[in-house]
């Protein structure tokens, strides 16, 4: 098992499997915007910021002549993909914010995962968000929890418009934006593929194995919860 070492000055957390439930996203998030995803279209689709994204979807999909309800049909089809396309990401975003401004749901977050988090910035760690949910989803989720509003924790959020998460240049990318070195920075992630994208960029990284939820280890450092992870301490 690999250990993090005393150089870490910022760390980069995933979002699904890691500081929150797989299931909150599979069956709440996506069933949410899976059922309005029609309706919204229909409602908001001659705003720009929805229009733009029905536009990048249609041409992500191979057939810019769909008109909207074949497209929320299209869309429909990646949310049961778990299709990691950004114009999909911006709208299923879109529809989340309705849904936490009508308290339809919280965020879930893990109390492990709130606890070190705020532990950490306490230290004066500089903490980042990198999903394939919008960067407007991130903060959603972090923003409406049962803890409160968890956004001030964080100094910046990353998602699929800087690349990939299972390719190293996207981790190269983050480091250069945050202005801290490969090795100064600590990556945690549920998957297999985005540690070893990391991994290959330079970065140490602890995978999450949640019970129940734990995809096959990796290289690397493994941990349970949060509360095994302590940056600039040996990880066990």
């Amino acid at each position: 098992m690999a250990t993090v070492t005393s150089s870490i000055r910022g760390v980069v957390t995933d979002i699904e499997g890691t500081t929150s439930s797989i299931s909150f996203v599979h069956e709440v998030l996506f069933p949410y915007a899976y059922a309005r995803m029609g309706d919204f279209i229909a409602t908001h689709g001659d705003e720009p910021a929805v229009r733009a994204a029905l536009d990048e979807a249609r041409r992500e999909s191979g057939d810019p002549a769909l008109d909207d309800a074949a497209l929320a049909t299209h869309l429909r089809r990646w949310i049961d993909e778990d299709r990691k396309a950004t114009p999909l990401k911006t709208l299923q975003g879109m529809i989340w914010a309705e849904g936490y401004r009508a308290g339809a749901f919280q965020g879930h977050v893990y109390d492990d995962a709130v606890a070190a988090l705020r532990s950490w910035h306490g230290q004066g760690l500089k903490l980042y968000i990198y999903s394939s949910g919008s960067i407007a989803a991130q903060k959603q989720i972090f923003g409406h929890t049962a803890f409160g509003d968890l956004t001030p924790l964080f100094s910046g959020y990353f998602d699929t418009t800087t690349g990939p998460k299972k390719e190293a240049e996207s981790y190269r990318k983050i480091s250069a934006a945050v202005g801290v070195p490969p090795d100064g920075l600590l990556f945690l992630s549920d998957s297999t593929d985005e540690i070893a994208a990391a991994r290959a960029a330079g970065w140490q990284t602890v995978q999450l194995r949640r019970p129940g939820e734990a995809q096959p280890a990796g290289e690397g450092a493994v941990a349970e919860s949060f509360a095994a992870i302590h940056p600039n301490e040996a990880v066990t």
